[in-house]
């Protein structure tokens, strides 16, 4: 059952729980700390959502050496993916090439996209989609 608060509720596809979208006049922190929502897990990557509209997502993705984000697509909308911390063999379309801190790239629409730790280091990810498929 979704929570109310002011603003809409909204299910999240991948995460199969309420979202709520928050107006202007909300207590929703415009503000984060990232380092903070950081968390890694021997399992499988984990995802940590940083913000959240109608318009877009922002998460930070982190691996452990060996784990991978499947190849996978999404029709009508765009993703980014910023390295902040190690190095990732990121595939998009037909390519694929390591990507080093500070380093960005972007997996359009519709391309076949994923994620690979190939390192012996922890990967972080500053990640951006839009528009936000979740909705």
């Amino acid at each position: 059952m979704p929570v109310k608060a002011s603003g809409r509720t909204i299910w999240r596809n991948r995460e199969k729980s309420p979202l709520i979208y928050f107006s202007a006049k909300s207590t929703m922190s415009y503000f984060k700390n990232i380092q903070s929502q950081v968390r890694f897990s021997a399992e499988k990557m984990q995802k940590s959502n940083l913000f959240e509209t109608g318009n877009f997502f922002c998460d930070i993705y982190c691996l452990e050496p060996g784990q991978i984000q499947k190849p996978h697509t999404h029709e009508g909308a765009d993703k980014v993916y910023f390295v902040l911390e190690g190095q990732a063999k990121i595939q998009v379309g037909e390519e694929e090439k390591v990507v080093k801190q500070n380093e960005i790239c972007l997996a359009e629409s519709g391309l076949v996209h994923g994620v690979k730790n190939t390192s012996n280091e922890r990967l972080t990810l500053l990640v951006f989609m839009a528009p936000n498929p979740n909705v």
